[in-house]
Parts: C-alpha cells; structure tokens; sequence
C-alpha cells in the first residue's frame, strides 16, 4: 500500500471546496423550499382561490359588457320602433310619476316623527358600512330559497 503523493492539480483549493459547499447548500435550499411548497396544501388552495377571483372577475366584466352592449342594442331598436306619439306620452307618464313621488317622499318625511327618522338613518348607514356581509347574506338566502324550491319540485 503505497501512497503516491497528490499532485497539486487534483487536489482542491480550500477556496474551490468553499465554493462547492456553499454551491450544493444554496441548491439544496432550493430543493428544500420546493419540496416545502408541494407539501403546503393551504398556500395551494390560496393560490388556487387566487387564481379562480381573478378568472371570475375577467368573466364577469366581459359578461357585463356583452350584457351592456345587448341591452343598449336592445333599447336602440325600440326607440326606434316605438311610434313618437308613445315616446312622449311615456315621457310624460315618467314626468307625472317622478312629481307625485317626490311630493310622497316630501309628505313622509314630514309625517315621519324625529326618532323614526334616526332610526332609519342608522340603520340605512350600517347597511352601507356592512354592504358585502349584507350582499352575501342575501345571495346565500336566495340559494337557500332557491335550493329548497327545487328539491320540493322533484
């Protein structure tokens, strides 16, 4: 068993183990990090639901704007079917409409008692304060209602 002595070009620097330490540890960091995200199932489905809100509200503004679009078509073409004499007494009948309630609002609020009024401010202000808990109860009520009407027809 003899031992031949290293020549210096196959032996390592300190500085090139240096090197190659420090290289392997940042890529096994990496693999640490990726194999950590795999396993984390919760910043998954964030990311999902992330995902999913951003689709959901590009459909949803497409879907308004070709509901817009359709609905302008669509009073475009009865305007101009609709006979002029119609178009004014329409107008009209909205004029007439648009007085009377305001002057019922007007006579409400004049019969309505001081504390009623407050009452309702409040009320009307915490409906604007909690509008999305608002919005959602009344969408989850609407699926509710709607859910039990379809089971009752099957």
């Amino acid at each position: 068993m003899s031992q031949h002595p290293r020549s210096d070009r196959s032996a390592p620097r300190p500085e090139e183990l240096r090197k190659t330490v420090a290289h392997t540890r940042e890529k096994l960091g990496q693999t640490v990090d990726a194999l950590a995200a795999k396993a984390d199932v919760r910043a998954q489905a964030m990311e999902k639901a992330a995902d999913l809100r951003t689709h959901a509200a590009a459909t949803a503004a497409t879907l308004t704007g070709q509901l817009r679009e359709t609905a302008e078509h669509a009073a475009r073409l009865a305007k101009d079917k609709t006979p002029d004499p119609a178009v004014d007494k329409a107008a009209h009948a909205a004029a007439q409409l648009r007085s009377t309630a305001a002057r019922a609002g007007q006579l409400a609020a004049d019969r309505t008692p001081d504390l009623v009024a407050d009452k309702l401010g409040h009320g009307a202000a915490a409906a604007r304060t909690y509008r999305t808990a608002l919005l959602v109860g009344v969408a989850a009520l609407g699926v509710l209602l709607l859910v039990r009407r379809s089971r009752r027809h099957r």
